[in-house]
C-alpha cells in the first residue's frame, strides 16, 4: 500500500525545459573543460575524483560512525533481479520484506527497527526519499543494482547528508564509474514464479582520453509468489563522462517504469492457515454479496525519470569542489475497483457514496440511488529538483568539507473516476479530489576530521537545515509548517595500534513529520540523541567491528501498526523512547578458499510510559523492532572462478503494535539461501562468461517478514518457500 511516490511536474513543459538546461550545461562544461585540460591523463588521480562525488556523505574508518560497505563484486553472483533491499539483507541490523513474497516488486527495509521512511537514501549524493512520505520505493528503479558501483549503509544518525535527517540509517549509492576500455554485456536470468530479467550494458571506454558514454537497458517480469502479485518493470541508465587531469564531469539520465498488480493488503490470520498466497485486492461482489471474481486491472502504474549533472574539480593539491544539479520527474496512479457492496458492508467506508465523489443522488426507475460501483485512479504528478555543493580541503592532518543543498518539491494529488455503474452528473476526466503540496528543503553543513596526534583524531559535524512544507487537502487540512533544525555531531577516534581502533561519537538529529502524520493528531517534529561506542580490529585474516548504540528519542514518530484508508502506515508521537543495542560483524579468512562473514545485533527498543487513547501502558516494545537480528555468509572458493555461498538470516520475534497485543506478534524466522557462481574467462570472443544460481529459502521455511493491524486483526505478508533464480552473463 505504498502509494506516495516520488512524482513531479504539474506543467507539461517543465520536464523538457529542466532536462534541456541540465544537458546543455553538461555539454558546455565538457566542451570548455576539454580545451583547458592536457591530453595525457593520470588515471589513478582521476579515478579518485569519482569517489569525491560521494565524499560529502560517506565516511571511512577514521570517522566514528558505524557503517558497512557493499560493492559490485560482492553482489555480482546474487544480482539476478531482486531489489536492492534484498541484496542488502545480510548486512548488520537489517530486516527486509517483499509484498509479492519473492523480492521483486514492492520491497522494504528496516535498520535497527527503523522503517524505510527513516533511512536517508542518496544517489551520488542526491536525495532520493520521497519528500512527502519520506519513504523509498525501489520498485520505481528496477535493476538499479546493475548500475551501482558501491553503496554504504551508515547506521544511526551518521554524518550530515542531503535530504531528510536519518533517524535509523543513511544509505548512499555511487553509480558506475567510467571505464578505460570498450565493453558490452548481456545478462539474462530466469526463475520461479515466471521471473525473468534481461539486461544489456555498454561502455565506449575513454574516447580521445577524455570522453566516455555508458548505458544500460533492463526489463524484469515476475508473477510473484502471492496470487496475481505480478510485476512488469523496465529501466534505463545513460551516463556521459568527461575526464580531465583535474576535472570530472558526469551527466546522467536514468529511470524506470513499473506496472504491478497490487498485493499490499496482505492476508488475514484465518486465511493464512489454508491459503498463504491469498490476495484480496480487486475482489468483486454482487449486490447480494456473492463473490464474482477479480478486477483484472487493479494495478499500480508509475514512471520516474532522473537527471543529474556533477562537476568535480581538483582546484589544487589540497582543495577540490563538487557541484551538482538534479531533476526528477514522476507521474503515475494506482487503479482500483470500488465495489459498493464490499465497501458498505465489510469495510464500512463511504468511498462508494455519491456524496464522497461530490455527485448528486439520482433516481432509476423511481428508486433512489446514493452509491455505485466504480473504477478510480489516484494520481500523483510531481517535480523534485535542486542542487548540492561542497568544497573539500585535505592535508596530512585535516580533512574538512563545507557544503549544502537546496531542493524543492512540487506535488499534485488528484483522483479520477474512469468508469461508474451510475455516473450521476460526472464527466470523464473530472477530479473528485484535487490538492497540492510544496516543500522547500535547504541545508548547510561543515564537517571535519582532524588528526590531533598519531593516536587521536577528532571528528566534528554541524548542520543547519530549514524545511518549509505546505499542504492543503481534506485529510490534512491547511498545513503551513516551517522548521529550523540544528544538528551537531562530534566524535573521537583512538588508534591503539595498527590493528585496533576505538571510537566514540554523539549526534543530534531533528526530523519533520511526513504527510500522513498530519492526517491524525497534531504531529510534532522528532528529536534524537545518538551515542555510539565502537571497536574496530583489523588483521591479515580477521576484520572485526563491534558497536554499542544508545538512541534516545523525544517525540519519536513510531509506527502504530495500523494503516490509513489508502494504506499508508500510521505513526504517532511517543513522548519518550529509546533504542539500545550491540552490533557485531566480522570477516574471517579461514583459509585461501574459505571465508566467514557473521554478524548479529542484540537490542532493546522501548517506549517509556506509553499512552494510547488515554490509557498508560508503561514501558513497551517499539513496534517492528526485533531484539535479535543475525546474519552469516559462508563463502567457499574451491577452484579459480567458482564461488559457493551459504547465506543465513535470523530475525527474532517482533510486535506489530506498541501495546504488545498477543495477536500482534510476528514469529521469529531463520532463512538459508544457497548461491553458486562460476566465472570463465575465455581467450577469445568473450572477456567473461558468468553462470550463476541462487536457491532462496532452501529449507522451505514458511515465514512471515512483515504485517500490520487492521483494528485488532492481524494481516501478514507471507514470503515464498523454496524458489530459485539462475542467470547467464556474457561480457564482451
Amino acid at each position: 500500500m505504498n502509494i506516495l511516490f516520488i512524482k513531479k511536474s504539474q506543467k507539461p513543459e517543465a520536464k523538457s525545459q529542466i532536462l534541456t538546461f541540465i544537458f546543455s550545461l553538461a555539454l558546455w562544461l565538457m566542451a570548455n573543460a576539454s580545451f583547458s585540460q592536457e591530453k595525457q591523463q593520470d588515471t589513478t588521480k582521476v579515478k579518485q575524483l569519482d569517489e569525491v562525488l560521494v565524499s560529502a556523505v560517506r565516511v571511512t574508518s577514521k570517522t566514528p560512525v558505524s557503517f558497512s560497505n557493499l560493492d559490485k563484486k560482492e553482489i555480482k553472483f546474487r544480482n539476478l533481479g531482486q531489489d536492492i533491499p534484498i541484496l542488502m539483507n545480510y548486512l548488520p541490523s537489517v530486516v527486509t520484506t517483499s509484498d509479492a513474497g519473492n523480492g521483486v516488486g514492492y520491497t522494504g527495509i528496516r535498520v535497527r527497527g527503523s522503517d524505510a521512511s527513516r533511512v536517508n537514501v542518496t544517489i551520488n549524493g542526491i536525495p532520493y526519499n520521497d519528500s512527502e512520505s519520506q519513504g523509498t520505493y525501489w520498485v520505481n528503479m528496477p535493476d538499479f543494482a546493475s548500475s551501482v558501483e558501491s553503496l554504504q549503509l551508515q547506521r544511526g544518525v551518521g554524518t550530515s547528508t542531503n535530504g531528510a535527517g536519518a533517524f535509523g540509517a543513511s544509505l548512499n549509492m555511487l553509480t558506475d564509474s567510467y571505464s578505460d576500455t570498450t565493453s558490452s554485456e548481456i545478462s539474462n536470468s530466469i526463475g520461479s514464479f515466471n521471473t525473468q530479467k534481461h539486461t544489456v550494458k555498454f561502455s565506449t571506454g575513454l574516447m580521445n582520453d577524455h570522453f566516455e558514454i555508458a548505458g544500460r537497458l533492463s526489463t524484469l517480469k515476475s508473477d510473484g509468489y502471492v496470487d496475481r502479485a505480478s510485476s512488469d518493470l523496465k529501466s534505463y541508465f545513460l551516463q556521459g563522462t568527461y575526464v580531465g587531469k583535474k576535472t570530472l564531469i558526469k551527466a546522467l539520465a536514468f529511470g524506470g517504469y513499473e506496472r504491478t498488480y497490487q498485493s499490499w493488503n496482505g492476508v488475514d490470520a484465518t486465511t493464512l492457515v489454508t491459503n498463504r498466497t491469498y490476495n484480496s485486492v480487486g475482489e468483486k461482489y454482487s449486490d447480494t454479496g456473492d463473490f464474482e471474481g477479480y478486477y483484472q486491472n487493479q494495478v499500480d502504474n508509475y514512471n520516474q525519470d532522473h537527471a543529474q549533472l556533477h562537476w568535480n574539480e581538483k582546484i589544487s593539491e589540497h582543495w577540490n569542489s563538487n557541484l551538482a544539479f538534479h531533476y526528477t520527474k514522476g507521474k503515475g496512479y494506482y487503479e482500483e475497483f470500488v465495489d459498493d457492496w464490499f465497501y458498505t458492508n465489510v469495510l464500512f467506508k463511504e468511498d462508494s457514496k455519491f456524496t464522497f465523489l461530490g455527485l448528486d443522488e439520482i433516481n432509476v426507475n423511481g428508486n433512489p440511488i446514493t452509491s455505485t460501483d466504480y473504477t478510480r485512479r489516484k494520481w500523483l504528478d510531481n517535480n523534485f529538483y535542486g542542487t548540492t555543493f561542497s568544497a573539500n580541503y585535505k592535508d596530512e592532518k585535516l580533512d574538512f568539507i563545507l557544503g549544502g543543498s537546496y531542493n524543492k518539491y512540487e506535488g499534485s494529488h488528484f483522483g479520477q473516476v474512469i468508469w461508474a455503474q451510475f455516473a450521476s452528473q460526472s464527466e470523464l476526466g473530472n477530479k473528485y479530489y484535487d490538492n497540492s503540496a510544496t516543500k522547500n528543503d535547504g541545508a548547510i553543513f561543515a564537517k571535519a576530521n582532524y588528526q590531533i596526534s598519531s593516536k587521536f583524531s577528532l571528528f566534528g559535524d554541524l548542520q543547519l537545515r530549514n524545511v518549509i512544507y505546505k499542504i492543503n487537502s481534506p485529510e490534512t487540512g491547511l498545513v503551513n509548517a516551517n522548521f529550523n533544525f540544528f544538528n551537531p555531531k562530534a566524535g573521537l577516534n583512538y588508534t591503539m595500534n595498527e590493528k585496533n581502533i576505538l571510537y566514540f561519537s554523539y549526534a543530534r538529529a531533528n526530523r519533520e513529520p511526513n504527510r500522513t502524520d498530519y492526517e491524525g493528531e497534531n504531529a510534532k517534529p522528532e528529536k534524537l540523541n545518538d551515542f555510539e561506542l565502537g571497536w574496530r580490529y583489523t588483521s591479515e585474516k580477521v576484520k572485526f567491528n563491534s558497536n554499542i548504540y544508545y538512541m534516545v528519542y523525544k517525540d519519536q514518530l513510531i509506527l502504530t501498526g495500523n494503516l490509513d484508508d489508502v494504506g499508508n502506515p500510521i505513526r504517532s508521537n511517543s513522548e519518550k523512547s529509546y533504542r539500545l543495542g550491540l552490533e557485531v560483524d566480522a570477516t574471517i579468512s579461514v583459509s585461501e578458499k574459505f571465508f566467514l562473514r557473521p554478524n548479529f545485533t542484540l537490542s532493546a527498543s522501548k517506549n517509556i510510559d506509553l499512552a494510547v487513547e488515554g490509557k498508560n501502558y508503561g514501558t513497551t516494545n517499539i513496534a517492528y523492532s526485533p531484539s535479535i537480528i543475525a546474519g552469516n555468509i559462508i563463502v567457499y572458493k574451491p577452484i579459480e572462478g567458482l564461488q559457493i555461498s551459504l547465506l543465513q538470516k535470523f530475525v527474532g520475534e517482533q510486535y506489530m503494535n506498541n501495546i504488545e497485543s498477543h495477536d500482534a506478534k510476528l514469529a521469529s524466522y531463520f532463512v538459508n539461501d544457497l548461491n553458486v557462481g562460476y566465472e570463465i574467462k575465455p581467450k577469445s570472443v568473450f572477456k567473461s562468461i558468468v553462470i550463476t544460481g541462487l536457491v532462496n529459502n532452501i529449507l522451505d521455511n514458511k515465514y512471515l517478514s512483515n504485517g500490520y493491524m487492521w483494528d485488532v486483526y492481524p494481516y501478514y505478508y507471507p514470503q515464498a518457500g523454496i524458489n530459485f533464480l539462475a542467470g547467464l552473463t556474457l561480457k564482451f
